[in-house]
Formats: structure tokens, sequence, C-alpha cells
């Protein structure tokens, strides 16, 4: 079974619990190399004294056989004033599939980002100067493919991103397919198993998301906008039965 930490982010203790997930034979839960905001940037003007940024732990580990895999999002606000109403959005990409975030609801299919597999959304009734929170995600990887994570920071209802992490990629330069598990790291674009246990000969590329992928939840969208990634800004047009 999954163990969950208890994570201290700028002083303040943040219990992550939730129902966890059977893994089987081995855990996928290693320990979570240290918290970054690789992959970030500001988008719209927060409020005055309103800082707000995000983490996704430097490692993650992905169980070879159920492809299960866990992590922490972590929220935080280094501004001198609440924040007020916000919320967290946790969307996945390619090969990772965002399964469960604690406390929040998935994102409807319909108004999922482009290119996005799933998604959950998090309210914060506010988040107090100094202060931080953190979310325990399940997740599943499929090691045959890469995989990317966006955790955008915005008002209550959406019409402002304040921040945006991602969309950016777990992966491995070395995969391990006979292995219980293949450690992934954060801002590293994965090398691909092929069947039968081989890797392709194309070395990966590092870094964030690079490609102009349009995206939309909750009537709001994220579109791209350098190599930072993709920010939520209009709804995607939805497609219509001939």
């Amino acid at each position: 079974m999954s163990s969950r930490r208890m994570t201290t982010i700028a002083g303040s203790l943040v219990t992550a619990a939730f129902s966890t997930v059977m893994i089987c034979s081995f855990t996928a839960s290693a320990d979570e190399g240290p918290a970054s905001g690789k992959g970030g940037k500001a988008v719209d003007e927060a409020p005055a004294g309103v800082k707000l940024t995000t983490t996704l732990p430097g490692t993650i580990s992905v169980d070879n056989s159920s492809q299960k895999t866990d992590l922490t999002a972590g929220v935080k606000n280094d501004g001198s004033k609440d924040s007020g109403k916000i919320r967290l959005l946790v969307v996945g990409f390619d090969g990772m599939t965002v399964k469960n975030v604690q406390g929040c609801s998935p994102i409807e299919e319909k108004d999922l980002p482009e290119g996005s597999n799933s998604g959950f959304s998090c309210p914060i009734d506010n988040l107090a100067a100094g202060k931080s929170k953190s979310y325990a995600v399940d997740a599943t990887f499929d090691l045959k493919k890469t995989g990317k994570i966006c955790l955008p920071v915005q008002t209550g209802d959406g019409k402002k991103t304040f921040w945006q992490q991602g969309p950016v990629p777990f992966g491995t330069t070395n995969p391990s397919p006979n292995a219980p598990a293949t450690p992934l790291l954060l801002g590293t674009d994965n090398k691909p198993v092929a069947p039968g246990g081989d890797a392709p000969s194309e070395l990966p590329k590092t870094g964030v998301g690079r490609d102009l992928l349009p995206l939309g939840a909750a009537g709001a969208s994220l579109m791209a906008a350098g190599v930072a990634g993709l920010w939520w800004s209009q709804r995607r047009p939805r497609h219509t039965a001939a």
C-alpha cells in the first residue's frame, strides 16, 4: 500500500490523508525528491501582496507492473496578504493520467484542456500569507509514452490564472523494464520503453513542455505562452455532430 507523508512547506504542517490505493507486489511510492517549482511562471497579475506558486516533487517512482505512482502537489502563498478564494488545477497529459487528488473534484471530460487526459479542480477558500497547502495525487504513468503534469492556480471563478507550473514532464533517460519500479525525474522527457523491454535509440529531450496546446477547463482554457507551458485563458469550443 502506498505510504503518505506529512509534508512541511514554509513552516506549515499539512497532512495529506485520503484513501490509499493498493499497489501490486511493489510500492511505487519512493521518497520524493525536494519540492520544485520547475517549469512554473506567473501569468495574470495577482492582487497586491499575494504571491502564489506551486511545487512538485523532484523525483517520483512508477511501479513497472501496475503503472501506479503517487506524488504531492503543493500550492503556497509567499506574499504578505491572504489570497482570498482560489483554486488549484491538477491536469495530466500523454502517458501520465491523474486518477485522484485528495479533497478535489474531477474536471468533466468536455471541459478538459485540449490534449489532456485527466484533471481535478481543488477549491481553496483562502490561503493565508506565508502558508501552503498540499494535495496527495494518485496517478498512473505509461512508461511506453512521455508524460506531463500541469498545475495552474486561478481565481475561484477561473477567470484569471495567477501562476502555472507546466505542463512539465516526468521521465527517465534510463528505462528499466525488468526492475520492480522506475524512478522518474521532474523536467525530463521520458525515454519510452519499447515492446519487449527495449528502449528506442532516440535520445530524450529535457525541460518543460514545448508544444502549443490549446486548453480549456470549467469555462476557461490553457494556451501556450513560451517555454514555461500553457496558460488558462479561453474556453475550448465543443465539437457538434454533423
